[in-house]
């Protein structure tokens, strides 16, 4: 039974199928938890006026499906001992985005990593405690890494959190 699934979950080229359409229930969903992901399931299903079962169901197959990739708290990094905010942007060697991801998923303090096109390849977001730690970032573990050609560091004065519209 697990192989048939398997079989139906891929096509011939190994790839998982396209994402399945998402109905209004569905994004209404998505945008509860997005709100609060600590949402009861009862409290879900009252709100999108459906049955507990069912929003079970839709919740665990938007994670089957990766349109929920995970359940996380909204940080305050200024309370948590990271005041100082950055966005990096990287101009790397050509082919090397795979290692340089890589290198950049061990840095302290880095919290996003986007491979852009554009002036830079990359743009990396970092919250660390303060300048000094951002210099030693920088200047010591970014320009470190051998694909890295140069870099640019915007500083944060001031962030907010988006809450979703709905």
């Amino acid at each position: 039974m697990a192989s048939e699934q398997m079989a139906e979950s891929q096509d011939d080229s190994g790839l998982p199928p396209p994402p399945r359409p998402l109905d209004a229930i569905d994004q209404d969903i998505l945008r509860m938890l997005q709100a609060d992901g600590r949402a009861s399931i009862r409290s879900v299903a009252e709100r999108v006026h459906v049955s507990r079962a069912n929003a079970y169901a839709r919740i665990n197959r938007l994670v089957e499906d990766g349109v929920i990739r995970g359940f996380g708290a909204r940080v305050n990094h200024e309370r948590a001992g990271q005041g100082t905010s950055a966005y990096i942007t990287l101009k790397i060697v050509q082919n090397s985005w795979r290692t340089v991801r890589k290198e950049l998923r061990q840095l302290p303090g880095a919290s996003h990593i986007a491979l852009v096109g554009g002036d830079f390849d990359v743009l990396l977001l970092v919250h660390v405690s303060d300048n000094r730690a951002l210099r030693e970032l920088v200047l010591t573990r970014l320009q470190a890494i051998p694909q890295v050609l140069s870099t640019r560091t915007l500083l944060v004065f001031e962030e907010e959190d988006l809450e979703p519209q709905g």
